[in-house]
Protein backbone atom coordinates (compact mmCIF):
# COMPACT_ATOMS: atom_id res chain seq x y z
CA UNK A 1 0.00 0.00 0.00
CA UNK A 2 1.48 3.35 -1.12
CA UNK A 3 3.17 5.38 1.43
CA UNK A 4 0.82 8.55 2.04
CA UNK A 5 2.75 10.40 3.89
CA UNK A 6 5.51 9.97 1.99
CA UNK A 7 3.64 10.84 -1.45
CA UNK A 8 2.47 14.27 0.63
CA UNK A 9 5.66 15.29 2.08
CA UNK A 10 6.73 14.99 -1.47
CA UNK A 11 3.69 16.72 -2.74
CA UNK A 12 4.31 19.72 -0.61
CA UNK A 13 8.59 19.90 -1.27
CA UNK A 14 7.67 20.02 -4.79
CA UNK A 15 5.23 22.70 -5.07
CA UNK A 16 6.67 24.81 -1.59
CA UNK A 17 8.72 27.08 -2.08
CA UNK A 18 10.37 27.14 1.30
CA UNK A 19 13.80 26.17 1.56
CA UNK A 20 14.60 22.36 1.77
CA UNK A 21 17.71 21.02 3.98
CA UNK A 22 19.61 18.74 2.53
CA UNK A 23 22.37 18.38 5.26
CA UNK A 24 23.21 19.39 8.16
CA UNK A 25 26.28 18.89 10.59
CA UNK A 26 27.73 20.22 13.40
CA UNK A 27 31.44 20.26 13.74
CA UNK A 28 34.36 22.33 15.34
CA UNK A 29 33.19 25.69 13.59
CA UNK A 30 29.24 24.97 14.41
CA UNK A 31 26.50 24.29 12.20
CA UNK A 32 27.15 24.03 8.11
CA UNK A 33 23.45 23.31 6.59
CA UNK A 34 23.24 22.83 2.81
CA UNK A 35 19.41 23.63 1.77
CA UNK A 36 17.62 23.32 -1.74
CA UNK A 37 15.09 26.00 -3.07
CA UNK A 38 13.32 26.22 -6.25
CA UNK A 39 14.83 28.19 -8.77
CA UNK A 40 13.95 30.06 -12.25
CA UNK A 41 12.09 27.19 -14.49
CA UNK A 42 15.28 27.40 -16.89
CA UNK A 43 17.59 27.65 -14.62
CA UNK A 44 16.54 24.70 -11.88
CA UNK A 45 16.79 24.27 -7.83
CA UNK A 46 19.19 27.17 -6.70
CA UNK A 47 21.22 25.37 -3.41
CA UNK A 48 22.89 27.79 -0.75
CA UNK A 49 24.92 27.45 2.20
CA UNK A 50 23.95 28.49 5.92
CA UNK A 51 26.86 28.76 8.16
CA UNK A 52 26.26 29.65 12.06
CA UNK A 53 22.60 30.82 10.71
CA UNK A 54 24.07 33.18 8.50
CA UNK A 55 23.74 33.24 5.06
CA UNK A 56 27.17 32.29 2.78
CA UNK A 57 26.48 32.33 -0.79
CA UNK A 58 24.11 30.53 -2.95
CA UNK A 59 24.39 29.24 -6.91
CA UNK A 60 21.95 31.72 -8.31
CA UNK A 61 24.47 34.24 -9.47
CA UNK A 62 28.67 33.47 -9.21
CA UNK A 63 29.29 36.76 -10.88
CA UNK A 64 30.93 38.57 -7.92
CA UNK A 65 32.55 34.80 -7.41
CA UNK A 66 34.35 34.68 -10.59
CA UNK A 67 34.82 38.38 -10.42
CA UNK A 68 37.23 38.00 -7.19
CA UNK A 69 39.49 35.24 -9.89
CA UNK A 70 38.92 37.97 -13.04
CA UNK A 71 40.16 40.87 -10.58
CA UNK A 72 43.07 39.15 -9.56
CA UNK A 73 44.22 38.01 -12.72
CA UNK A 74 43.92 41.66 -14.38
CA UNK A 75 45.65 42.95 -11.26
CA UNK A 76 48.79 40.81 -11.36
CA UNK A 77 51.69 42.21 -12.80
CA UNK A 78 52.73 41.45 -15.71
CA UNK A 79 55.38 39.23 -15.00
CA UNK A 80 53.63 37.39 -13.01
CA UNK A 81 50.25 36.79 -15.43
CA UNK A 82 52.58 35.81 -18.09
CA UNK A 83 54.00 32.86 -15.74
CA UNK A 84 51.43 30.69 -14.99
CA UNK A 85 50.53 32.31 -11.73
CA UNK A 86 49.32 30.28 -8.92
CA UNK A 87 46.29 31.11 -6.80
CA UNK A 88 44.83 30.00 -3.44
CA UNK A 89 41.07 30.50 -3.06
CA UNK A 90 40.06 30.87 0.63
CA UNK A 91 36.85 29.12 1.05
CA UNK A 92 34.97 26.39 -1.48
CA UNK A 93 31.84 27.09 -0.74
CA UNK A 94 29.43 26.66 -4.07
CA UNK A 95 32.55 26.47 -6.51
CA UNK A 96 32.20 29.21 -8.35
CA UNK A 97 35.69 30.56 -8.07
CA UNK A 98 37.22 27.33 -8.42
CA UNK A 99 35.16 26.66 -11.35
CA UNK A 100 36.20 30.06 -13.19
CA UNK A 101 39.52 29.55 -11.93
CA UNK A 102 40.00 26.16 -13.78
CA UNK A 103 38.60 27.15 -16.97
CA UNK A 104 41.19 29.76 -17.33
CA UNK A 105 44.44 27.79 -18.73
CA UNK A 106 46.36 31.00 -17.79
CA UNK A 107 46.58 30.01 -13.98
CA UNK A 108 49.41 27.41 -12.98
CA UNK A 109 48.71 25.79 -9.41
CA UNK A 110 45.05 26.28 -8.46
CA UNK A 111 45.13 25.52 -4.34
CA UNK A 112 41.51 25.44 -2.28
CA UNK A 113 41.48 25.59 1.58
CA UNK A 114 37.99 24.62 3.07
CA UNK A 115 37.75 23.91 6.26
CA UNK A 116 34.03 22.25 6.23
CA UNK A 117 34.51 18.45 5.23
CA UNK A 118 30.55 18.76 4.92
CA UNK A 119 31.49 21.41 2.17
CA UNK A 120 34.24 19.50 0.22
CA UNK A 121 32.08 16.01 0.11
CA UNK A 122 29.06 18.27 -1.40
CA UNK A 123 31.45 19.57 -3.95
CA UNK A 124 32.20 15.35 -4.50
CA UNK A 125 29.53 13.43 -3.71
CA UNK A 126 26.31 15.84 -3.86
CA UNK A 127 24.43 17.99 -5.25
CA UNK A 128 27.25 20.85 -5.93
CA UNK A 129 29.31 18.64 -8.07
CA UNK A 130 27.88 20.06 -11.07
CA UNK A 131 29.42 23.27 -10.07
CA UNK A 132 32.83 22.00 -9.55
CA UNK A 133 32.92 18.39 -10.88
CA UNK A 134 35.57 19.36 -13.91
CA UNK A 135 37.84 21.60 -11.90
CA UNK A 136 38.45 18.94 -9.05
CA UNK A 137 39.66 17.05 -11.71
CA UNK A 138 41.91 19.43 -13.17
CA UNK A 139 45.66 18.51 -12.22
CA UNK A 140 46.19 21.82 -11.76
CA UNK A 141 43.81 21.80 -8.66
CA UNK A 142 44.35 20.77 -5.20
CA UNK A 143 41.56 20.81 -2.39
CA UNK A 144 43.44 21.47 1.31
CA UNK A 145 40.55 20.34 4.13
CA UNK A 146 42.34 22.85 6.74
CA UNK A 147 41.17 26.19 8.05
CA UNK A 148 42.72 29.56 6.18
CA UNK A 149 43.58 31.79 9.00
CA UNK A 150 46.04 28.67 10.15
CA UNK A 151 46.88 27.50 6.79
CA UNK A 152 48.32 31.42 6.79
CA UNK A 153 50.03 31.29 9.71
CA UNK A 154 51.94 28.02 9.00
CA UNK A 155 52.53 27.54 5.67
CA UNK A 156 55.88 28.20 3.96
CA UNK A 157 53.99 28.38 0.61
CA UNK A 158 54.01 31.40 -1.61
CA UNK A 159 51.51 32.26 -4.23
CA UNK A 160 50.77 34.68 -7.06
CA UNK A 161 47.30 35.46 -5.93
CA UNK A 162 45.47 35.33 -3.05
CA UNK A 163 41.71 35.00 -3.47
CA UNK A 164 39.58 35.15 -0.23
CA UNK A 165 35.92 34.44 0.42
CA UNK A 166 35.57 33.14 3.73
CA UNK A 167 32.99 35.66 5.18
CA UNK A 168 30.84 38.32 4.13
CA UNK A 169 33.08 40.83 4.86
CA UNK A 170 35.84 41.81 6.86
CA UNK A 171 33.14 43.29 9.48
CA UNK A 172 30.70 40.52 9.10
CA UNK A 173 32.60 37.22 10.20
CA UNK A 174 30.92 33.56 9.76
CA UNK A 175 33.04 32.74 13.05
CA UNK A 176 34.75 35.23 15.54
CA UNK A 177 38.33 33.26 14.80
CA UNK A 178 37.77 34.75 11.29
CA UNK A 179 38.37 38.33 12.56
CA UNK A 180 42.15 37.73 12.88
CA UNK A 181 41.98 37.55 9.54
CA UNK A 182 41.59 41.37 9.20
CA UNK A 183 43.79 42.58 11.06
CA UNK A 184 47.24 43.58 11.01
CA UNK A 185 48.96 40.50 12.26
CA UNK A 186 46.67 38.15 9.14
CA UNK A 187 46.88 40.93 6.51
CA UNK A 188 50.97 40.88 7.53
CA UNK A 189 50.59 37.20 7.11
CA UNK A 190 48.99 37.28 3.84
CA UNK A 191 51.36 39.89 2.31
CA UNK A 192 54.15 37.17 3.78
CA UNK A 193 52.59 34.50 1.40
CA UNK A 194 52.52 36.44 -1.87
CA UNK A 195 55.10 36.69 -3.98
CA UNK A 196 56.56 39.83 -5.11
CA UNK A 197 54.25 41.29 -7.38
CA UNK A 198 51.54 39.27 -6.23
CA UNK A 199 47.53 39.98 -5.34
CA UNK A 200 45.06 40.14 -2.61
CA UNK A 201 41.49 39.75 -3.35
CA UNK A 202 38.86 39.73 -1.04
CA UNK A 203 35.74 39.75 -1.34
CA UNK A 204 33.06 41.54 0.58
CA UNK A 205 28.96 42.00 0.91
CA UNK A 206 29.65 46.09 0.93
CA UNK A 207 32.26 48.30 0.47
CA UNK A 208 34.73 49.27 3.83
CA UNK A 209 36.99 52.02 3.45
CA UNK A 210 38.66 51.40 7.09
CA UNK A 211 39.55 47.95 5.47
CA UNK A 212 40.78 49.68 2.59
CA UNK A 213 43.03 51.70 4.97
CA UNK A 214 44.29 49.00 6.57
CA UNK A 215 45.65 47.19 3.65
CA UNK A 216 47.59 50.54 2.81
CA UNK A 217 48.67 50.12 6.59
CA UNK A 218 49.84 46.97 6.43
CA UNK A 219 52.37 47.87 3.02
CA UNK A 220 49.98 46.81 0.35
CA UNK A 221 50.11 49.37 -2.66
CA UNK A 222 47.67 49.58 -5.85
CA UNK A 223 44.65 49.27 -3.21
CA UNK A 224 41.55 49.89 -4.54
CA UNK A 225 37.80 47.99 -4.74
CA UNK A 226 36.14 46.76 -7.95
CA UNK A 227 31.44 46.77 -7.30
CA UNK A 228 29.03 44.17 -8.25
CA UNK A 229 25.97 45.17 -8.61
CA UNK A 230 23.14 43.74 -6.96
CA UNK A 231 19.37 43.66 -7.04
CA UNK A 232 18.63 45.71 -3.77
CA UNK A 233 21.38 47.37 -1.38
CA UNK A 234 25.02 48.01 -1.31
CA UNK A 235 27.07 46.38 -4.31
CA UNK A 236 29.15 43.03 -3.63
CA UNK A 237 33.23 44.07 -3.79
CA UNK A 238 36.27 42.59 -4.23
CA UNK A 239 38.84 44.77 -2.70
CA UNK A 240 42.09 44.29 -4.42
CA UNK A 241 45.82 44.92 -2.90
CA UNK A 242 49.23 44.49 -4.32
CA UNK A 243 52.50 43.46 -2.61
CA UNK A 244 54.74 45.71 -3.82
CA UNK A 245 57.24 44.00 -6.47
Amino acid sequence: MPDSTAEATEATEATDDRPVTLDRRDGPYGEVVLRRRPGPVDEGDIHEIIANGTFLMDTSDGRSERLLIDAAQAALTPERRDSGPSVLIGGLGVGFSLAHAADDDRWGRIVVVEREQAVIEWHHEGPLARISGTALGDPRTVILHTDLVEYLRTTADVYDALCLDIDNGPGWTVTDDNAGLYTPGGLARCRARLNPGGVLAVWSAQPSPVFEQALRNAGFTGVRTEEIQVARGVPDVVHLALRPA
